[in-house]
């Protein structure tokens, strides 16, 4: 194989697994239409956040884990933009 069809099979399985990754939603209840309309609502999110906010409970432990994490993405995003 050449290095030019490498090139577009490695492409073509970055976007499979892109996609694959964003059609994936534990709110949905499985099925390809539901993944598909999960994929579709997932630009809403940029313009209507809040739209997006999960609403239910957490289990024991994981609203704690969930705020902690925020605030090491949000760090981490705050180096990446000063450029360190």
């Amino acid at each position: 194989m050449s290095i030019r069809t490498l090139s577009r099979l490695g492409t073509v399985l970055a976007l499979a697994a892109l996609a694959s990754g964003c059609a994936s939603d534990s709110n949905t209840t499985g099925g390809i239409g539901s993944s598909i309309g999960t994929a579709l609502s997932k630009p809403l999110c940029a313009v209507s956040p809040s739209s997006c906010i999960y609403k239910g409970s957490y289990e024991p432990g994981e609203a704690a884990y969930a705020e902690q994490e925020a605030r090491r993405l949000n760090q981490a995003q705050l180096l990446r933009l000063r450029g360190m």
